[in-house]
Protein backbone atom coordinates (compact mmCIF):
# COMPACT_ATOMS: atom_id res chain seq x y z
CA UNK A 1 0.00 0.00 0.00
CA UNK A 2 1.00 3.59 -0.64
CA UNK A 3 -0.16 5.78 2.22
CA UNK A 4 0.18 9.39 3.35
CA UNK A 5 -0.23 9.99 7.09
CA UNK A 6 -1.35 13.41 8.30
CA UNK A 7 -2.39 14.84 11.63
CA UNK A 8 -1.69 17.75 13.98
CA UNK A 9 1.28 17.85 16.35
CA UNK A 10 0.51 15.67 19.36
CA UNK A 11 -1.86 13.30 17.54
CA UNK A 12 0.68 10.47 17.78
CA UNK A 13 1.59 10.54 14.12
CA UNK A 14 5.20 9.41 14.55
CA UNK A 15 4.23 6.50 16.79
CA UNK A 16 1.45 5.34 14.49
CA UNK A 17 3.62 5.74 11.38
CA UNK A 18 6.24 3.38 12.81
CA UNK A 19 3.67 0.83 13.96
CA UNK A 20 1.61 0.86 10.77
CA UNK A 21 4.65 0.59 8.51
CA UNK A 22 5.81 -2.45 10.51
CA UNK A 23 2.37 -4.10 10.40
CA UNK A 24 1.99 -3.45 6.67
CA UNK A 25 5.62 -4.36 5.92
CA UNK A 26 6.32 -1.17 4.01
CA UNK A 27 9.03 1.44 4.66
CA UNK A 28 8.23 4.40 6.89
CA UNK A 29 9.47 7.46 5.00
CA UNK A 30 9.80 10.38 7.39
CA UNK A 31 10.79 13.85 6.22
CA UNK A 32 12.94 14.29 9.31
CA UNK A 33 14.77 11.03 8.65
CA UNK A 34 15.28 11.99 5.00
CA UNK A 35 16.92 15.27 5.97
CA UNK A 36 19.13 13.69 8.60
CA UNK A 37 20.19 10.84 6.28
CA UNK A 38 21.03 13.13 3.36
CA UNK A 39 22.92 15.58 5.55
CA UNK A 40 24.79 12.77 7.33
CA UNK A 41 25.80 11.16 4.01
CA UNK A 42 26.65 14.59 2.59
CA UNK A 43 24.65 13.99 -0.56
CA UNK A 44 24.19 16.91 -2.94
CA UNK A 45 20.63 17.30 -1.70
CA UNK A 46 21.83 17.10 1.89
CA UNK A 47 24.44 19.80 1.33
CA UNK A 48 21.83 22.00 -0.34
CA UNK A 49 19.34 21.50 2.48
CA UNK A 50 22.01 22.22 5.11
CA UNK A 51 22.96 25.47 3.40
CA UNK A 52 19.40 26.74 3.82
CA UNK A 53 19.12 25.45 7.38
CA UNK A 54 22.44 26.97 8.43
CA UNK A 55 21.25 30.32 7.11
CA UNK A 56 18.09 30.00 9.20
CA UNK A 57 15.86 29.60 6.13
CA UNK A 58 13.21 27.03 5.28
CA UNK A 59 14.33 24.31 2.89
CA UNK A 60 12.52 24.92 -0.44
CA UNK A 61 9.80 22.50 -1.51
CA UNK A 62 11.78 21.35 -4.53
CA UNK A 63 14.61 20.06 -2.31
CA UNK A 64 12.22 18.16 -0.03
CA UNK A 65 10.41 16.75 -3.06
CA UNK A 66 13.68 15.60 -4.63
CA UNK A 67 14.67 13.81 -1.41
CA UNK A 68 11.29 12.09 -1.20
CA UNK A 69 11.47 11.07 -4.86
CA UNK A 70 14.92 9.54 -4.36
CA UNK A 71 13.72 7.59 -1.31
CA UNK A 72 10.56 6.31 -2.97
CA UNK A 73 12.65 4.98 -5.85
CA UNK A 74 14.64 2.67 -3.55
CA UNK A 75 13.99 -1.10 -3.97
CA UNK A 76 12.33 -1.54 -0.57
CA UNK A 77 9.61 0.95 -1.55
CA UNK A 78 8.57 -0.86 -4.73
CA UNK A 79 5.70 -2.60 -2.95
CA UNK A 80 4.51 0.49 -1.11
CA UNK A 81 5.45 3.09 1.49
CA UNK A 82 4.08 5.23 4.28
CA UNK A 83 4.86 8.93 3.98
CA UNK A 84 5.11 10.86 7.25
CA UNK A 85 5.67 14.63 7.10
CA UNK A 86 5.41 14.76 3.33
CA UNK A 87 3.52 16.27 1.63
CA UNK A 88 3.36 19.21 4.05
CA UNK A 89 1.35 21.57 1.85
CA UNK A 90 -0.83 21.50 -1.26
CA UNK A 91 2.01 22.33 -3.66
CA UNK A 92 3.95 19.32 -2.33
CA UNK A 93 0.81 17.17 -2.66
CA UNK A 94 0.47 18.22 -6.28
CA UNK A 95 4.14 17.47 -6.89
CA UNK A 96 3.72 14.03 -5.30
CA UNK A 97 0.79 13.28 -7.61
CA UNK A 98 2.94 14.21 -10.60
CA UNK A 99 5.79 11.99 -9.38
CA UNK A 100 3.51 9.01 -8.89
CA UNK A 101 1.76 9.58 -12.21
CA UNK A 102 5.08 9.38 -14.09
CA UNK A 103 5.60 5.96 -12.45
CA UNK A 104 2.07 4.84 -13.28
CA UNK A 105 1.11 4.41 -9.62
CA UNK A 106 -1.34 6.10 -7.24
CA UNK A 107 -1.87 6.56 -3.53
CA UNK A 108 -4.13 4.03 -1.83
CA UNK A 109 -5.16 6.17 1.14
CA UNK A 110 -4.50 9.31 3.15
CA UNK A 111 -4.88 8.58 6.86
CA UNK A 112 -6.01 11.65 8.79
CA UNK A 113 -5.40 11.29 12.54
CA UNK A 114 -7.88 13.47 14.39
CA UNK A 115 -7.51 14.72 17.96
CA UNK A 116 -9.23 17.64 19.75
CA UNK A 117 -6.99 20.70 19.90
CA UNK A 118 -7.29 20.96 23.66
CA UNK A 119 -6.11 17.37 24.05
CA UNK A 120 -3.21 17.96 21.68
CA UNK A 121 -2.04 20.95 23.72
CA UNK A 122 -2.42 18.94 26.95
CA UNK A 123 -0.44 16.00 25.52
CA UNK A 124 2.52 18.06 24.39
CA UNK A 125 2.64 20.79 27.05
CA UNK A 126 2.49 18.16 29.79
CA UNK A 127 5.59 16.27 28.62
CA UNK A 128 8.66 16.26 30.82
CA UNK A 129 12.01 14.99 29.52
CA UNK A 130 14.99 13.68 31.50
CA UNK A 131 18.09 15.85 31.11
CA UNK A 132 20.30 12.75 31.29
CA UNK A 133 18.46 10.76 28.62
CA UNK A 134 15.81 12.21 26.31
CA UNK A 135 14.36 8.71 25.83
CA UNK A 136 13.04 8.92 29.40
CA UNK A 137 9.75 10.77 28.93
CA UNK A 138 7.10 11.47 31.56
CA UNK A 139 3.85 13.42 31.63
CA UNK A 140 2.24 15.55 34.31
CA UNK A 141 -1.13 13.83 33.74
CA UNK A 142 -0.58 10.49 32.00
CA UNK A 143 2.78 9.24 33.25
CA UNK A 144 3.78 10.93 36.47
CA UNK A 145 7.17 10.13 38.02
CA UNK A 146 7.24 8.75 41.54
CA UNK A 147 8.89 11.97 42.70
CA UNK A 148 7.93 15.23 41.01
CA UNK A 149 10.68 16.56 38.76
CA UNK A 150 12.87 13.44 39.08
CA UNK A 151 13.33 10.68 36.48
CA UNK A 152 12.24 7.25 37.76
CA UNK A 153 14.89 5.55 35.62
CA UNK A 154 18.11 7.40 36.43
CA UNK A 155 17.26 10.13 38.91
CA UNK A 156 17.94 12.89 36.42
CA UNK A 157 16.12 16.21 36.42
CA UNK A 158 12.89 16.36 34.41
CA UNK A 159 12.26 19.51 32.39
CA UNK A 160 9.91 20.92 29.76
CA UNK A 161 11.49 21.55 26.37
CA UNK A 162 11.06 25.04 24.96
CA UNK A 163 9.13 23.70 21.96
CA UNK A 164 6.73 21.89 24.32
CA UNK A 165 5.46 25.08 25.97
CA UNK A 166 1.76 25.81 25.47
CA UNK A 167 2.50 28.98 23.50
CA UNK A 168 4.83 27.14 21.12
CA UNK A 169 2.39 24.25 20.73
CA UNK A 170 -0.40 26.63 19.75
CA UNK A 171 1.91 28.29 17.22
CA UNK A 172 2.75 24.86 15.75
CA UNK A 173 -0.96 24.06 15.53
CA UNK A 174 -1.61 27.33 13.70
CA UNK A 175 1.09 26.45 11.19
CA UNK A 176 -0.52 23.03 10.75
CA UNK A 177 -3.97 24.55 10.21
CA UNK A 178 -2.77 27.07 7.63
CA UNK A 179 -0.18 25.00 5.74
CA UNK A 180 -0.85 21.27 6.11
CA UNK A 181 -4.55 20.89 6.86
CA UNK A 182 -5.57 22.12 3.37
CA UNK A 183 -4.09 18.93 1.88
CA UNK A 184 -6.91 17.00 3.57
CA UNK A 185 -9.48 18.78 1.39
CA UNK A 186 -7.17 18.30 -1.60
CA UNK A 187 -7.13 14.54 -1.07
CA UNK A 188 -10.83 14.39 -0.14
CA UNK A 189 -11.59 15.56 -3.66
CA UNK A 190 -9.79 12.40 -4.82
CA UNK A 191 -11.72 10.17 -2.41
CA UNK A 192 -8.56 9.14 -0.57
CA UNK A 193 -9.04 10.46 2.97
CA UNK A 194 -9.70 7.99 5.79
CA UNK A 195 -10.29 9.73 9.11
CA UNK A 196 -9.06 7.98 12.26
CA UNK A 197 -9.89 8.90 15.86
CA UNK A 198 -6.43 9.30 17.40
CA UNK A 199 -7.70 9.28 20.98
CA UNK A 200 -7.24 6.32 23.29
CA UNK A 201 -4.57 3.65 23.82
CA UNK A 202 -1.89 3.41 21.12
CA UNK A 203 -2.81 -0.20 20.25
CA UNK A 204 -6.45 0.73 19.74
CA UNK A 205 -5.58 3.61 17.41
CA UNK A 206 -3.32 1.31 15.38
CA UNK A 207 -6.08 -1.28 15.10
CA UNK A 208 -8.61 1.36 14.01
CA UNK A 209 -6.22 2.49 11.27
CA UNK A 210 -5.54 -1.05 10.05
CA UNK A 211 -9.26 -1.90 9.94
CA UNK A 212 -10.03 1.33 8.09
CA UNK A 213 -7.30 0.61 5.54
CA UNK A 214 -8.66 -2.91 5.06
CA UNK A 215 -12.15 -1.52 4.39
CA UNK A 216 -10.74 1.10 2.05
CA UNK A 217 -8.83 -1.54 0.11
CA UNK A 218 -11.89 -3.78 -0.12
CA UNK A 219 -14.01 -0.93 -1.49
CA UNK A 220 -11.63 -0.31 -4.41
Amino acid sequence: MRIVLVGPPGAGKGTQATRLAEKLRIPHISTGDLFRANISRQTELGKLAKSYMDAGNLVPDEVTIAMAKDRMEQPDAEGGFLLDGFPRNVSQAEALDELLETEGITLDAVLDLEAPEGEVVKRIAGRRICRNDSAHVFHVSYKQPAKEGVCDVCGGELYQRDDDSEETVRTRLEVYHTQTEPIIDYYKSQGLVVTINAMGPVDEVTQRALEALKRESADK
